[in-house]
């Protein structure tokens, strides 16, 4: 009994049993259909926070108050001895290969417009703004290079801002007030949407001298720089802690890039699309016991069949490659069926949901389908041997 065979063998027997094969490889299946659905959505989960991220660009490097231990953001302000300043960012204006800094505070304000009024975030930036993290203005003027300890009281608004206080009307030279001050409106930005759930359209942008006088802080909430693309990061880093450390005595801050943040978020992501594909794994062992089961109970009923085919010269080896072949088939089958369910599935999430960020892994998927071949021939080695053992006078007694 050559391979082709065998393999006519295996598939005439899964034809003659279709209900059979079928719920079995639904076992199967179920745990690929989990398996690609999760990691879909695990993975366009990691796509989704690193596009958001990356909006911004990726020359980017973070300076937060407060010396941390491991990357990401500080303690704050409550872990630093002093502050981040404003003199702080133009003495790293002066680094080489630095090519805009943005000194940064945030905080909360109710800003009004005659007799409209809301409450909304309030953004204290330099003028360098819109070049370091690729926000544009949309029409008007950003914010000037004024003294930046005494700059003028402009305001340029997010888009949704705006549209909520103005209207239709034109904002530009409009005059508003911001936390009971007065500012003239030049510029609106353009639209940008929600970056990890903050809606920076809903916002203000003020000079950073003014916005630390409104909510009443001293110290910077961080400083923003980028660089030139083919200047070394890690020069960069090294000369920005040389300046604030001969600023401040100590590292009392917290020096983050881009790449660090992702690296950051892209470990954490790709352990969540893991464990997602590790539960969908459960399923898929689930699905080989189903077949170990219907296997043994197709050797029990083919008892008579066995000792045919061994009085007629197939030896032991031969008939466990048989169930073994028959049981991976199962599996193939499972496998494909989970596969096509799960893409299925998939797309029409997408469709109706298309706020869901979906990415199919195929890398995952198609270590589903091994998983799914190797689960129904593991699950098959047991029957299989049992079969191959059977003694063919035996076996012929048994019918």
């Amino acid at each position: 009994m050559n391979l082709s065979e065998t393999l006519r063998f295996a598939s005439g027997t899964i034809q003659s049993y279709r209900m059979r094969s079928f719920l079995t490889a639904i076992g199967i299946a179920v745990g690929i259909t989990t398996v690609v659905l999760l990691t879909s959505i695990g993975e366009g989960v990691h796509r989704f926070v690193v596009a958001e991220f990356t909006q911004f660009g990726t020359n980017l490097i973070g300076i937060n108050p407060g010396k941390s231990e491991t990357h990401g953001v500080s303690i704050g302000v409550f872990g630093s001895t002093k502050p981040l300043t404003l003199e702080d960012s133009e003495a790293l204006k002066r680094i080489q290969y630095v090519e805009g800094v943005v000194p940064m505070i945030q905080g909360n304000v109710d800003i009004e417009v005659g007799s409209l009024g809301r409450r909304t975030t309030v953004y204290g930036v330099g003028p360098e703004f819109p070049e370091v993290l690729k926000f544009n203005v949309r029409s008007g003027r950003f914010l000037p290079k004024d003294n930046i300890q005494s700059p003028r009281a402009f305001a340029v608004l997010g888009s949704k801002l705006r549209r909520e206080l103005f209207g239709n009307r034109t904002a530009l030279g409009e005059r508003i007030r911001i936390g009971g001050y007065r500012y003239r409106v030049i510029g609106v930005m353009e639209p940008k949407g929600q970056i990890l759930g903050f809606d920076i359209d809903d916002a203000v942008y003020i000079p950073t001298a003014r916005a630390q006088e409104l909510l009443d802080q001293e110290g910077l909430f961080e400083i923003d720089i980028l660089y030139s693309s083919n200047a070394n990061v890690d020069n960069i880093v090294a000369a920005i802690k040389r300046t604030l450390i001969n600023r401040h005595g100590k590292e009392d801050f917290t020096v983050t890039t881009q790449q660090q943040m992702l690296d950051v978020l892209g470990s954490v992501l790709n352990v969540l699309t893991f464990v997602v594909a590790a539960l969908g794994a459960i399923s898929l062992i689930v699905g080989g016991i189903g077949i170990l089961t219907i296997m043994t109970i197709a050797v029990n009923e083919r008892t008579p069949e066995i000792g045919l085919l061994k009085s007629l010269g197939a030896r032991s080896q031969q008939i466990m490659t048989l169930f073994l072949v028959e049981a991976g088939t199962l599996g193939i089958l499972g496998g494909i069926l989970g596969l096509g369910l799960g893409l299925g599935i998939a797309y029409l999430l997408s469709v109706f949901l298309p706020a869901l960020p979906i990415q199919i892994s195929w890398p995952y998927a198609i270590a589903a389908e091994v998983l799914a071949l190797t689960v129904g021939i593991i699950a098959g080695i047991v029957p299989a041997m049992h079969a191959a053992k059977m003694e063919a006078v035996e076996a012929l007694r048994a019918e």
